[in-house]
């Protein structure tokens, strides 16, 4: 029911964080379900990978969204990731996380085009605010 001297304007609301997919690529376990929670709990349908390798048997090139990456995993490392995605031009925003952050993966994340390098553990809501910020700005 609504009232006459309020009008709800949807446009003035944020994007409906649902239609946005998050995925998660870390092989910590532990840090997975952490940020899945988080995500969840935000409102973002989220899927989480072990590697790197696991992500890209299973991604669509062509699908927007945001990826949120360790930068130090077995295997693939996440900078072979991003550039790995940065060659293929994919769609998709990165967000780098690591708990070691030193001035050659900054400069290099930062030539890759990541939007955003956080050392772990991650402030909550600087990540959520991010994501936003990505999907507002996607040009991609």
């Amino acid at each position: 029911m609504s009232h006459p001297d309020y009008e709800i304007n949807l446009g003035d609301f944020p994007m409906k964080h649902e239609a946005i997919r998050v995925h998660v690529i870390d092989d910590d376990e532990s840090v997975r379900r952490a940020l899945r929670l988080l995500l969840q709990s935000a409102g973002y349908r989220s899927l989480d990978f072990r590697s790197a390798e696991e992500y890209l048997d299973t991604k669509d090139p062509g699908e927007y969204g945001v990826v949120i990456v360790d930068m130090r995993m077995p295997g693939m490392t996440g900078m072979e990731l991003i550039k790995k995605l940065s060659a293929r031009k994919d769609r998709v925003k990165v967000i780098a996380v690591s708990a070691y952050d030193d001035a050659q993966t900054w400069e290099l994340t930062g030539e890759l085009g990541v939007v955003a390098f956080f050392r772990k553990p991650v402030d909550d809501q600087a990540l959520i605010d991010t994501i936003e910020w990505a999907m507002r700005n996607n040009k991609s």
